[in-house]
């Protein structure tokens, strides 16, 4: 499905399909939004090849699997981000790839579902100011996926604390399934972030774009900030869980040995008790020890003894 809106010399705005295209080039003066929403890679190819886009960025928009990334050809601007379909609970996130082709007067937005992020732009108010502006309303775009993501990270925050409180008090190891499942989302968001911050980060520097963004450079710093905040919000997050990870572990681990060390001294303290009754416990015909009236008690004395001796000796070496 193709979306346009056009905006006019006067600041009205138009809402069609692809009809709108012809009267956008036939004026000088007019702006543009395109918006292509298919899986049909044989169709996006046609518009964009007929929208004057170049080859090389196509074939990245028709890619299924690139990493988000900003280049700069001689017309526009062409920039891969990673939007967001739909949220389903705490970090999980239905992404799909889309593909922004920022022109001096139009913009060109392809993607293969609903974007939540697109969806919310074409609600604003001062949609037609921003479609005057294609650089501006690409950030919008961003920016408003952005702030999705923001949602689900400071909500994760009190997810994260109440699991953090579960650990200390009764832990285990369902527990300790989910916090290392949260950081592999936690890392995968975050590397998005990484890419999604590199991106504003060129295009702040960046010397060789095709038109003028200097009335776009506050929306572009403040999505340039978006972006930082979720990298360290997404990165605090990781390091609590890990450090709530290998915390759990090592007190599973100082029980296990305190366990291990009373098996230990079990242990020892039975090992010459065994060797006494096994000693004497032989069928052998002569064995002059057994002649005497009381071997018996003398044994289990010696016995007594030993195993009192050595649990005095543990107590002094302080091994429990």
């Amino acid at each position: 499905m193709i979306t346009t809106y056009l905006v006019s010399q006067d600041n009205t705005i138009q809402s069609s399909d692809e009809s709108l295209i012809q009267q956008w080039r036939e004026s000088d003066s007019d702006f543009i939004w395109i918006d292509i929403s298919t899986r049909d890679a044989k169709l996006i190819e046609t518009q964009l090849l007929d929208l004057n886009c170049h080859p090389l960025a196509i074939q990245d928009t028709l890619r299924k699997r690139h990493p988000p990334k900003i280049e700069v050809f001689d017309e526009q601007v062409f920039i891969l981000y990673r939007g967001i379909i739909s949220v389903e609970n705490y970090l999980n996130f239905e992404h799909q790839q889309i593909a922004f082709f920022i022109g001096k007067n139009y913009l060109i937005t392809v993607h293969k579902a609903q974007s939540i992020g697109i969806n919310l732009v074409t609600k604003l108010s001062n949609l037609a100011e921003l479609i005057a502006k294609p650089i501006s309303l690409a950030s919008a775009i961003m920016h408003q996926s952005a702030n999705t993501y923001l949602e689900q990270v400071l909500n994760f925050e009190a997810v994260l604390s109440d699991k953090e409180d579960q650990l200390l008090s009764d832990g285990n190891d369902v527990l300790l399934a989910e916090l290392t499942a949260d950081k592999s989302k936690l890392i995968k968001i975050k590397r998005s972030f990484n890419y999604h911050q590199n991106i504003t980060e060129q295009l702040l520097k960046s010397t060789d774009v095709p038109f003028d963004i200097s009335e776009s450079i506050h929306s572009i710093n403040d999505l340039h900030e978006r972006f930082e905040r979720l990298h360290s919000l997404v990165q605090m997050h990781y390091d609590i869980a890990s450090d709530l990870i290998e915390g759990y572990i090592s007190i599973t681990s100082h029980q296990l040995n305190n366990t291990m060390r009373v098996l230990t001294v079990i242990t020892a303290i039975f090992v010459p008790l065994s060797f006494m009754a096994g000693l004497y416990g032989m069928n052998f015909e002569y064995m002059p020890e057994l002649k005497f009236q009381n071997a018996y008690f003398y044994l289990l004395a010696s016995m007594l003894t030993t195993a009192v001796g050595l649990v005095a000796f543990f107590k002094f070496k302080k091994w429990f």
